[in-house]
């Protein structure tokens, strides 16, 4: 005995779109299914605000190279004379600038009047007995020995109180600063 296999339910008819749309209406969950409006309008709000700041970061960038371009075409001697007047010292000026080793029990830390506290303005760590301190000219601040290096090597004016290290006779003349 064969078996028959079971019969196939009939396939619906496929609805019209115009049947679509009233089911939609006769439905009274169907708005759910939407986003609501103000959804749509907070994407929108939230894209203009971030154009904008994309805007002025770009405006900001434009007006700083402008200037930056402007200064250098307009002044181009004494921008380059001042941009080199703080440029740094020279590896062999400074290392002829004194050193000392501080000592608290001997005082042998110098000037100690110019400067009222025991610590490196640099590092901010206090000088301890047997540290090598370099001691600047003029303004007699002292520094632990590698701290002031880094800094000289980049600046040639005292961290402290900004008095310039290079003298005027040091510095390239304005002839020889347009011709290099």
């Amino acid at each position: 005995m064969a078996q028959t296999p079971p019969p196939i339910p009939p396939i619906p008819p496929i609805p019209s779109p115009t049947s679509i749309r009233t089911l939609c209406d006769q439905d009274p969950h169907h708005d759910q299914l939407q986003p609501p409006n103000h959804l749509n309008s907070m994407v929108i709000l939230a894209a203009i605000f971030c154009a904008f700041v994309c805007a002025l970061g770009l405006n900001s960038m434009l007006q700083c190279v402008f200037q930056c371009a402007n200064r250098a075409l307009t002044e181009p001697v004494q921008w380059v004379a001042s941009r080199r007047l703080n440029s740094g010292l020279k590896k062999e000026e400074m290392v002829a600038l004194p050193t000392s080793t501080y000592s608290a029990d001997l005082n042998t830390s110098p000037s100690s009047s110019s400067s009222s506290s025991s610590g490196c303005a640099i590092c901010l760590v206090d000088f301890s007995d047997g540290d090598k301190i370099r001691v600047l000219p003029k303004c007699n601040h002292w520094f632990h020995v590698a701290c002031i290096d880094k800094w000289l090597l980049r600046h040639s004016s005292c961290p402290t109180c900004r008095h310039r290290l290079k003298s005027s006779g040091s510095m390239p003349s304005l002839a020889e600063i347009v011709t290099t």
